[in-house]
């Protein structure tokens, strides 16, 4: 079921500068608290109080506030494993709202010709899970991100192509990228420098 707890948190408001855990998911526990991150946690003196967040409902249908916040994007990092075990990160960026909300499990967003290295989309054609971190530097925030994928070619869904296509956006679409989501969580803002894009500063100057 989609049943759970969706909680009324606000975003990075985890008791800074402490950063202590006091709403989590259980989704997100289940995916991360491996047995080794467990020895981590209680070798370290955090995991009396982890192991209580694991008992919290599910929480993985996105509210109103997670869909204002990624439609507001204008980036965010993707981490993938390749068959081999290695990691990879790669930086997504558009303009504001390129990756769109669908509903409140489904994410997608169309994928531009870039480099040509696809190393991204080999890994997820291997494995598809991924996991994302969306940044607001200004304010200190940031929202994990755990997802399956799917990729699509453009020119296999073109209702889909348009739904996800940016207006007036110059680049040639090769492929959709529908993302479900199993799991987030709002992060600690502890140590997030503060960054401003040079919209935001003259939205701050007034001009």
């Amino acid at each position: 079921t989609l049943a759970g707890h969706q909680g009324n948190d606000k975003p990075g408001h985890h008791n800074h500068p402490i950063c202590r855990p006091i709403l989590m998911n259980k989704n997100f526990t289940q995916l991360t608290f491996t047995d080794s991150v467990k020895k981590a946690q209680e070798h370290y003196g955090t995991r009396h109080a982890y192991a209580r967040m694991e008992q919290a409902g599910d929480r993985y249908l996105l509210t109103a506030k997670e869909m204002a916040y990624i439609e507001s994007r204008d980036s965010f990092y993707m981490a993938t494993v390749g068959e081999n075990g290695w990691p990879y990160v790669q930086f997504r960026g558009g303009p504001k709202g390129f990756l769109k909300v669908i509903d409140a499990s489904t994410l997608g967003y169309a994928d531009f010709r870039g480099n040509g290295q696809y190393i991204s989309t080999g890994n997820l054609q291997a494995d598809n899970r991924a996991s994302l971190i969306l940044m607001d530097y200004p304010t200190q925030q940031r929202l994990k991100l755990w997802v399956e994928t799917s990729i699509i070619e453009a020119k296999e869904n073109e209702e889909l192509a348009s739904q996800l296509t940016i207006p007036d956006y110059k680049a040639r679409i090769e492929r959709l990228v529908i993302l479900t989501i199993k799991a987030y969580d709002w992060n600690c803002p502890q140590h997030i420098t503060p960054r401003y894009t040079e919209e935001e500063l003259m939205a701050l100057e007034g001009v």
